[in-house]
């Protein structure tokens, strides 16, 4: 099967189900800044190099297609992405970043303001969590006409907005030697 498939050719993208909207959809906003989110996230991981942060993110990066599929799915057909068995983001997935932001805040000093680009890999992390923070207010659009939407989403977002600000720190100052 050719990645050109043609069917976008009608300004039209598909959801699951092969179920077929316009390319402006609040789903299609949604996930797709959740997938550019995920790109950002591995220029991160690719900056970081093999070690904890890289299995971290690379985590995140697999959580984030979970995000994806329940951000490509209509009201309607949400019983049959449960009949398939189909995991969503859930309350431990954000509690579980939350711990890590508190790991990240015990070694971390903040100014009042952060100037993104202090090494590449907080960079890197700095453009995720802009993203990520873009994502965010795109799912609470699609949330908007789709009430029934995951609040964990949500959620998930948030924190791993704080957690890419935390981890950019922790990049730049294990490069600079501050404390």
């Amino acid at each position: 099967m050719s990645i050109s498939t043609k069917t976008g050719d009608d300004g039209t993208s598909g959801l699951l189900f092969n179920r077929r909207v316009p390319k402006t959809d609040a789903h299609i906003e949604a996930y797709g800044t959740v997938d550019e989110l995920n790109s950002a996230l591995g220029m991160a991981r690719a900056a970081a190099g093999p070690g904890r942060l890289h299995d971290e993110i690379l985590r995140i990066q697999n959580e984030l297609v979970i995000l994806m599929g329940e951000l490509a799915l209509l009201d309607e057909d949400r019983a049959r992405y449960e009949e398939r068995k189909r995991r969503y983001i859930a309350a431990p997935d954000v509690d579980r970043l939350t711990a890590l932001v508190h790991e990240g805040e015990r070694t971390v000093k903040f100014a009042d303001w952060v100037m993104p680009g202090g090494t590449p890999l907080g960079a890197a992390l700095d453009f995720a969590r802009t993203v990520c923070r873009r994502a965010e207010r795109r799912v609470l659009l699609l949330r908007a006409g789709q009430p029934s939407q995951n609040p964990e989403i949500v959620r998930y977002l948030n924190r791993l907005s704080d957690l890419c600000f935390v981890w950019a720190r922790e990049a730049e100052r294990s490069t600079s030697g501050e404390a």
